[in-house]
């Protein structure tokens, strides 16, 4: 791989280019990502103008830059969860129309859950999340749902950090943080009312590969008022749903 004078491969300084799009970003300036990755502007400019050619970035009519089509198909096609969102998105869809909220998808990525699917309709309750959004696993549903079946290790390095406080429903102490996920795999879902805002309410429950272990968690986010508990069974029946799904062989390519 060439490398810099610095020593820093040609890749890692695209990579780097590429990280600088957060989630909330649909267009950078060559200034902000220069910035944002801590590149000298003429570097990260020739980066870019590379980029574009090979179609992983493109650029608007106003200069900005974009994440390319080119990027978005390959990693679509090569995404390790494309076998869970397939099998989740037609009970995603059903579900959805049952209970007119927010829908979503998420999977453990290193200590913070990503969301890789979600469904959401006009007058639904605020939500945080987006696809390819991260939260913290002790914060959301769906992250203390995946906390609570994973490694004692993993466990355990999530409760010996800060943990992120969001308000003052948050989990927010070592002690409360054990306390919640052994009440999560005592129920079989994770439910946290106002943890991540004081209006919703998030719900989780397990989605499992045919070999029972946890691979996702399937939420829905409702607002918080009394009735949110009465969709916990259908967001089970749900998640059920789509573990059986999960079990079918795929069917051939023609």
């Amino acid at each position: 791989m060439p490398r810099t004078q610095g020593g820093e491969s040609v890749l890692s300084r695209a990579v780097r280019i590429i990280e600088a799009f957060s989630p909330g970003d649909t267009a950078l300036s060559v200034s902000e990502i220069a910035k944002r990755s801590g590149l000298h502007i003429a570097t990260a400019s020739r980066l870019v103008e590379e980029l574009c050619s090979f179609g992983w970035l493109q650029r608007d009519e106003d200069r900005k830059v974009r994440i390319g089509v080119r990027m978005w198909e390959v990693v679509a096609r090569a995404s390790p969860t494309m076998s869970l969102r397939e099998a989740a998105m037609p009970v995603m869809e059903d579900l959805h129309a049952i209970v007119g909220q927010h829908i979503q998808l998420g999977v453990m990525e290193g200590d913070e859950v990503l969301f890789v699917e979600r469904l959401t309709a006009p007058g639904a309750v605020i939500n945080y999340t987006r696809v390819a959004g991260r939260l913290p696993l002790h914060a959301s549903s769906s992250g203390l749902l995946l906390l609570a079946y994973a490694s004692p290790a993993q466990q355990e390095r999530i409760i010996a950090r800060p943990l992120k406080v969001y308000t003052d429903k948050t989990i927010s102490t070592p002690s409360q943080l054990r306390s919640a996920l052994a009440e999560v795999r005592r129920q079989g879902y994770a439910f946290l009312a106002g943890h991540i805002h004081p209006a919703a309410t998030g719900i989780a429950v397990p989605v499992r590969d045919p070999a029972g272990n946890t691979v996702a968690a399937l939420a829905i986010i409702l607002p918080n008022d009394e009735t949110a508990r009465s969709r916990i069974a259908v967001l089970q029946a749900a998640s059920a749903a789509v573990s059986r799904a999960m079990a079918y062989p795929a069917p051939p390519i023609p």
